[in-house]
C-alpha cells in the first residue's frame, strides 16, 4: 500500500466526485490490506458509476476471493451486459472467462 498514492487519489476523489477512476484506483490500493474499504469502494462504483466497465471484472474477482460467489456472479453478469452494449469485446471475453471458471 502506497500512502502517498492513496492521499493523492483521495484528493482527486474530493476534487471531482464524478470521476470514477480515483475510486477504482483506491479500491485496488486497499484490496490486500483493507478488504472492507475495498468492498465499500466497489459498491460505491457499482451504484454511482454503473457505466464504468473496468469495475465489473475487478469487483467480480474481489467478491470471488471473499468467497461471495453469488455476489461475484451477479456483478460479472452485469459487466457482461454492459460490455455487450458498449461492444467492448476484450472486456466481454475477460468477464466471460471468469464466469466460465466459477
Amino acid at each position: 500500500m502506497n500512502t502517498a498514492r492513496i492521499e493523492m487519489l483521495e484528493k482527486f476523489m474530493k476534487d471531482d466526485p464524478t470521476d470514477p477512476f480515483p475510486i477504482y484506483a483506491l479500491a485496488l490500493e486497499y484490496q490486500v490490506t483493507e478488504p472492507c474499504k475495498t468492498r465499500q469502494l466497489f459498491e460505491q462504483l457499482l451504484t454511482t458509476h454503473p457505466e464504468y466497465l473496468p469495475t465489473y471484472y475487478m469487483a467480480g474477482n474481489f467478491f470471488l476471493e471473499q468467497g461471495e460467489v453469488e455476489r461475484a456472479t451477479g456483478v460479472l453478469q452485469l459487466g457482461l451486459k454492459l460490455a455487450k452494449r458498449l461492444n467492448e469485446l476484450a472486456a466481454l471475453r475477460e468477464l466471460q472467462s471468469v464466469l466460465d471458471n466459477i
